[in-house]
Formats: structure tokens, C-alpha cells, sequence
């Protein structure tokens, strides 16, 4: 494969910065999920007249997923079931740090999950077709 055919002109990146950048951001969310459900008491943001609990999980699983449906899709694979497990967990585990356990909680980061996943490969398919391929390297 060339280098020019191992770039995806969605971003104009190659495949390694394209996996690095999608697991990074994957990794930092999911540290930021894992802080703000399984904290004792819930971080006060001033958000929380906004919308209700289930609406902050999809937005939240979401998130975590679109950088791998853009960036690097072969990951969904194992990252979707990684996901629905790290959203089991924390449901496992909040009753162990003062939190309510919910399945509607579980189902709304599935329901996240869809969302970002649907998002991610939308957006990754419309920019391919607006953006020109990147130039083969002239040797």
C-alpha cells in the first residue's frame, strides 16, 4: 500500500496518527466518564436543571465512541463491546460509592453508543465524498 493510499482524506492523516489520535481521545473520555459516575456525589456543574440524567449518558457515550467512528472505524470491533461493558461497570459499581445503580442508565450509554457510532460513520462518509483524495507522493 502507498502512502498515499494509507491516508483517509477525511482528516488528510495517516492510519497511525488517525488510530492514536481516535484511542487517545477514546481512553481520556473514558477517564472523564469513569470520574464524573462513579464520583460520590456527583460533581455540581450547574447542568443539571438542563437536562436529565439519561440525556447526560447518551451524550456521554457518544462521545466516547465518535472519535473512533471518524477516526479510525476498524476499532468499533472491540471498542463497542469495551464500551458496553465499561457502562455495565460503572452501573456495578455505583452502588459501592454511594450512587443509584440503574438499568436505564445501562440502556441510555447503549442508546449513546448508537448515537455516536451513527454520528461518527455519517460524518466520516459525507467528508470522504466532499473532500479530494490526497495526491500520490511524485518520486
Amino acid at each position: 500500500m502507498t502512502k498515499a493510499a494509507n491516508k483517509n482524506p477525511v482528516v488528510g492523516m495517516n492510519l497511525s496518527t488517525r488510530r492514536a489520535l481516535a484511542l487517545t481521545a477514546t481512553a481520556i473520555l473514558s477517564f472523564v466518564i469513569a470520574y464524573l459516575t462513579l464520583s460520590p456525589s456527583p460533581p455540581h456543574v450547574g447542568l443539571e436543571e438542563l437536562l436529565s440524567d439519561k440525556a447526560y449518558h447518551v451524550i456521554a457515550f457518544a462521545a466516547l465512541i465518535f472519535p473512533s467512528a471518524l477516526l479510525y472505524a476498524r476499532s468499533l470491533i472491540w471498542v463497542i463491546p469495551a464500551a458496553l461493558l465499561f457502562g455495565g461497570a460503572i452501573e456495578l459499581i455505583q452502588p459501592y460509592v454511594g450512587r443509584e445503580a440503574e438499568v436505564a442508565d445501562f440502556l441510555a450509554d447503549a442508546v449513546g453508543l448508537s448515537v455516536g457510532i451513527v454520528s461518527g460513520l455519517v460524518l466520516r462518509m459525507l467528508l470522504t465524498k466532499l473532500l479530494p483524495a490526497p495526491a500520490a507522493p511524485s518520486n
